[in-house]
């Protein structure tokens, strides 16, 4: 049976958490405060997040998490009755939420495929909003994947505009476009980070705007707010600090954006977590309605602390049937009237290069400090000898800091983000000090466009402030060791000292002697530019010897395998002006021109998507092409491929 679209309220014996990284650690401990067994999900090489759950499940691939027939699968051989998606992967899938209780008889936590139907869709919510009287931007009021619809579109409203993908999330499928020049382009890799392909536009309001969100909850029959969180600190819509509440902000006009999304929330009778953005403008006091997350937001953290409360624990309680009374939610505080009494920041630290355009950085986790004290919540799965890879969003953990004022909380901030220590990849913690020392974060005076406009001048002091620091923490490896793999290239392998592989031999015809076992471990790093070169010392044991041997080893492609490597992944120099070269890691999507083709400045030569992102790699210079890279479509590139090489038109540079 269900009811309104979800599964009828009961108790939970097995829960399986669907997800990784610090929110699947943050919903095991949660449930293990309420005695419930957690089964975790992991891909090989990424389990710190499993640790404190009853059971492990290995998934094939990590793409795995939104295979929605292997994880059915999973419910039904491992006896699970309820699956907490968290957020990302699968968690706004009403086909997920909907085929779990009708073929494994599992309870997705959530609102259920009625209201994810009703309120993932930001074209579906758009139209609550307008039936709820909330001001809401021009639009598209149809789903599209036509170029030309959009185009007639924008030429009504006039530019700037923003074209979103109905299904997105986390920043996906959302492009601001402000002129007719870029709108196909921007068009086609809004729809093509769309689930179902289909995207809307809407005039843009960009400029001095707030991006403020309400954090609702509801047991389907009644619906309470806890406040609101400003999340306007962000690039290419993806949010790196968020606040609750909002700071300096008019409290008569905060009042009307809550009331706005409790309106909405009731007319739905909402169930479980949800969030309300809204985009507001406190100099016009206008504001517009976003759209709505139905799920766990990754800084409801913020809201936690300033209402002294868990957020997932409620929302265990409300899906086994308890009211928002026993789910231990502050009902005598959430008046319109009502202000909290402390204040709370989140900084999400990330694994990108904000100098290389935020690229994402791989690598292994070699030494790792994480602060603490008053006051202070850090939100990790992370440890010392993680492999960071492609494959995955750049989140590492969320620093959250709470003070009973604006200025203290500030200054525990600082030093806060002074004590974080992440070595091994390129993080963006020099930016996140950079805003906290910035005197418009201390005055709350931080818009939708502040980070992008902003940034090279908080890169500069935040260097600064890193520069001043005390020495970082000592990597774990060797000082020989490190001084040898810091030169490693971010396209070669992640090799370091004490990785070891099992080496199986397998004839492959009969006339072979029979197969054999062999261990090789590397305990010293001397140089890593493989596929062209390796040379290491090693630790052997064949199947056929009694006693480990100690050998260097030293690889070096052959002219056969150097032509391949030349061919397949040359590498580029970005100081060549006949290069189009991909400066970050991530997955081919397409090569959008062919050897001899005419481009100009700053065609798409190719896209090529990193984490959840597709990203444009556009030519520098006009001219012909003269060469292309091979990699094929859907294949992982590392920094530094060459895409393209163009013979430049004109004088010789």
């Amino acid at each position: 049976m269900s009811l309104n679209g979800r599964p009828l309220t009961r108790p939970i014996s097995r829960l399986l958490v669907a997800n990784r990284g610090e929110i699947a650690a943050r919903i095991i401990s949660a449930a293990a405060e309420l005695s419930l067994p957690t089964i975790a999900l992991y891909s090989r090489g990424d389990t710190a997040h499993t640790h404190g759950a009853s059971e492990a499940v290995e998934l094939p691939s990590p793409e795995a998490y939104l295979d929605i027939d292997a994880l059915v699968n999973i419910i039904k051989q491992h006896k699970v009755d309820a699956v907490h998606p968290g957020y990302g992967f699968l968690s706004e899938s009403a086909e997920f939420s909907r085929r779990v209780w009708e073929e494994a008889g599992a309870v997705v936590i959530g609102p259920g495929w009625e209201l994810l139907n009703r309120t993932g869709d930001k074209l579906a919510a758009r139209k609550l909003a307008e039936e709820c009287s909330v001001p809401v931007l021009a639009a598209l009021g149809e789903p599209t994947a036509d170029v030309a619809a959009l185009r007639r579109f924008a030429a009504d409203v006039e530019y700037p505009v923003m074209i979103k993908a109905v299904d997105g999330g986390g920043g996906r499928g959302i492009r601001l476009v402000r002129s007719e020049s870029e709108l196909e382009g921007m068009a086609k890799r809004a729809i093509e980070e769309s689930v179902s392909k289909s995207v809307f536009a809407e005039k843009a309001a960009v400029d001095g705007c707030l991006h403020v969100e309400v954090q609702i909850v509801g047991d389907g029959t009644d619906v309470i707010h806890l406040f609101e969180r400003q999340c306007s600190i962000q690039r290419r819509y993806q949010k790196v600090v968020e606040i609750a509440p909002c700071v300096g902000a008019d409290c008569a006009f905060i009042a009307k954006i809550i009331q706005a999304a409790i309106t909405m929330a009731k007319k739905v009778q909402y169930f479980s977590l949800g969030t309300f953005e809204f985009l507001a403008n406190p100099t016009t006091q206008e504001f517009f309605f976003l759209e709505i997350n139905p799920r766990l937001q990754v800084e409801h953290t913020i809201s936690e602390s300033i209402c002294r409360i868990d957020l997932v624990r409620a929302q265990l309680l409300i899906s086994q049937g308890a009211s928002l009374s026993a789910s231990g939610l502050p009902l005598d505080t959430v008046s319109l009237n009502f202000e909290p009494s402390d204040y709370s920041v989140q900084f999400r630290i990330t694994a990108e290069d904000v100098r290389k355009n935020w690229s994402l950085s791989v690598g292994k986790i070699t030494a790792l400090k994480l602060p603490g004290g008053n006051g202070i919540r850090v939100d990790a799965a992370l440890e010392v000898g993680q492999a960071i890879g492609s494959s995955f969003d750049s989140l590492l953990a969320k620093i959250i800091v709470t003070g009973p004022t604006w200025p203290i909380v500030v200054a525990k901030a600082r030093r806060a983000l002074n004590e974080a220590r992440i070595e091994g990849i390129q993080t963006n913690l020099e930016i996140l000090r950079g805003i906290a020392a910035h005197p418009d974060f201390s005055a709350g005076d931080c818009d939708t466009t502040w980070l992008e406009t902003r940034q090279a001048e908080l890169l500069e002091l935040g260097a600064t402030i890193t520069q001043n620091l005390a020495m970082p923490i000592e990597s774990r490896e060797e000082s020989s060791s490190t001084s040898a793999t810091s030169a490693i290239t971010a396209g070669a392998p992640i090799f370091r000292k004490g990785d070891s592989f099992t080496a199986n031999l397998i004839p492959l015809n009969r006339s072979q002697a029979s197969s054999s076992t062999n261990h090789l471990q590397l305990t010293r790093i001397l140089r890593n530019d493989f596929p062209t070169a390796l040379t290491a010392e090693v630790t052997f044991a064949s199947s056929s010897s009694s006693a480990p041997q100690k050998y260097k080893l030293e690889l070096s492609s052959t002219t056969a395998s150097a032509s391949a490597v030349t061919c397949q992944h040359r590498r580029g120099d970005p100081n060549n002006p006949r290069h189009i070269v991909i400066p970050f890691p991530g997955k081919l999507v397409e090569v959008c021109v062919d050897e001899g083709d005419m481009v100009k400045v700053d065609d798409v030569v190719c896209v090529v998507r990193q984490m959840k992102m597709e990203v444009e790699i556009r030519a520098k210079r006009g001219g012909r092409v003269k060469w292309i890279t091979e990699v094929e479509d859907g294949e992982e590139v590392v920094e530094g491929i060459l895409a393209a090489e163009i013979e430049v038109e004109g004088p010789r540079l």
